[in-house]
């Protein structure tokens, strides 16, 4: 009998194991793109102050930044020139989109999340993408987790952290730097 209490208590120890595990999986700040860019390297980007807002198709966009891109904007940065500096991170928050035909004007809101976009000013990391690393997940909202993003959806990027390169060498004078700061 002893021999079975022992068979139960290591079956519960790994099923606990497993279900704790499994836990950890579903933790967004577990996850990371190729080359190391980490979702937990923008953990509090919830709560960032809004840079500016986007609609692109089917989806709606919040961009944020922490202090030191809000502090940059406010220097005029990168108007003025002058590159962003060390440290500074954004996040772009991607909605799809549903219009709320009963409300006046039928506004067009955020529905399910879509996905999430991370850009971080590191030039010694990611000296050779222009002093940037970028990082694209995508949401499944029926097991509310992220993933990296594979290339299919967001061509020609790939998924490393220089997936961003290619697209936004084209604000290069911006210092890679598409998002106006929005006035208040």
């Amino acid at each position: 009998m002893k021999y079975g209490n022992v068979l139960i208590s290591v079956g519960v120890a790994v099923w606990l194991a497993a279900a704790g595990a499994a836990a950890v999986s579903t933790d967004k700040y577990t996850v990371k793109v190729p080359g190391g860019l980490a979702f937990s390297e923008f953990r509090g980007y919830e709560s960032w102050p809004v840079i500016s807002i986007s609609h692109n198709g089917d989806h709606l966009a919040a961009i944020v930044g922490n202090p030191a891109m809000i502090n940059a904007y406010k220097a005029g940065i990168p108007a003025n020139g002058k590159p962003f500096p060390e440290g500074a991170r954004m996040a772009k928050v991607h909605w799809n989109t549903k219009v709320a035909e009963t409300y006046p004007g039928k506004p067009t809101l955020p529905d399910v999340q879509h996905d999430v976009d991370f850009m971080v000013k590191d030039s010694k990391r990611f000296a050779d993408s222009g002093g940037w690393g970028w990082a694209a997940f995508e949401y499944d909202a029926a097991t509310q987790t992220f993933t990296p993003a594979t290339m299919s959806a967001k061509p020609p990027q790939g998924n490393d952290a220089k997936c961003g390169l290619a697209c936004h060498t084209m604000v290069k004078n911006r210092d890679y730097v598409f998002t106006e700061y929005g006035t208040r």
